[in-house]
């Protein structure tokens, strides 16, 4: 690892420290004392999701990537068109962020989806980004624009009815950042102050919670750097993980306050497509067994101390 990305990385350890752990429902306030996300990688089989547990996915067949790709299914229609075409960010540092150096998309969320290409077509490299907003990420799953979403998206019950969700690759929370002299504490202290956050995002759902913080919704995520640091906003609401990349780029901000909610990150992918779902939650079951999770989670988020253990998949809702 370069000594550039070795800081950056520093940096989001340091701000995700005891805040990516939290409950296991989306969008819900976390607990106080939350249990450490992966304690184990055994999956567990639940009911139907509900809103206790959105994260249920659809189990892979036993072997499933072991067997040919069967004639007909959607991971079939993506080998013959010859690239998986996925939405992703280009701006949320160390997840899906262009590289200013080369160019080229990188991050945690790039990684996994070129391990589905890999899967697919023998080859990490034979993949299409698309990027997209937060707003704009299921509306291009649902067009066909897209064939996968991996953009930091939250699984919860209310995007369950519009799109499908692979099983949970990656646990956040929410919080807030604001200037390094602010006195707040946490988005108590706010009231009355500008607050910006993404349109489309569980972030903007969220502070519906807090009616006295005056909400300032932009497009992407990254307008909100620009007004934060144009003054135009005292503060900024979103994942930890996409502040702690925030904090790398403005050294006179900073990250206050525990964790609002949890925020499960799963794979977004059309309703029409389970058999997809379910073949890349067998791509994710190998990533979390081999140690594939783990040098990700090393390479962009943790490059010193133990590697925190991937979330458990979670499995029992039927296609």
């Amino acid at each position: 690892m370069n000594a550039r990305r070795r800081v950056i990385a520093i940096a989001l350890a340091a701000a995700l420290s005891g805040s990516v752990a939290a409950c296991s429902s989306a969008s819900t306030p976390a607990p106080s004392a939350a249990p450490d996300v992966g304690a184990t990688t055994t999956p567990t089989t639940k009911p139907a999701a509900t809103c206790s547990n959105a994260t249920a996915s659809f189990a892979p067949a036993p072997n499933e990537l072991q067997v040919p790709i069967a004639p007909g299914s959607f991971m079939d229609k993506i080998r013959a068109r010859g690239r998986l075409i996925a939405g992703v960010s280009a701006d949320t540092l160390l997840f899906g962020y262009r590289n200013p150096f080369s160019g080229q998309l990188e991050g945690f969320d790039i990684d996994i989806v070129r391990a589905v290409a890999k899967e697919i077509f023998g080859d990490p490299n034979k993949v299409s980004f698309k990027v997209v907003t937060y707003a704009q990420r299921i509306p291009a799953l649902n067009s066909g624009a897209v064939d996968i979403v991996a953009d930091v998206m939250t699984i919860n019950c209310v995007r369950w009815t519009q799109i499908d969700f692979t099983s949970e690759y990656f646990r956040a929370g929410q919080k807030v950042l604001v200037r390094s002299d602010s006195k707040a504490a946490g988005i108590q202290d706010l009231n009355g102050k500008k607050m910006c956050v993404a349109k489309g995002s569980t972030n903007f759902d969220n502070l519906k919670n807090f009616p006295k913080v005056i909400a300032v919704p932009v497009d992407d995520i990254s307008d909100c750097m620009v007004l934060f640091q144009q003054g135009a906003v005292d503060s900024v609401t979103g994942d930890d993980t996409v502040l702690a990349g925030f904090l790398v780029q403005d050294p006179y901000a900073k990250v206050v306050g525990t964790a609002l909610t949890a925020e499960p990150y799963g794979l977004g992918i059309a309703k029409p497509h389970p058999e997809f779902v379910q073949y890349v939650n067998a791509i994710l079951e190998r990533m979390r067994a081999d140690g594939t999770w783990a040098q990700m989670y090393r390479t962009w988020l943790h490059p010193t101390g133990a590697v925190r253990p991937p979330p458990v998949a979670v499995y029992g809702r039927r296609p």
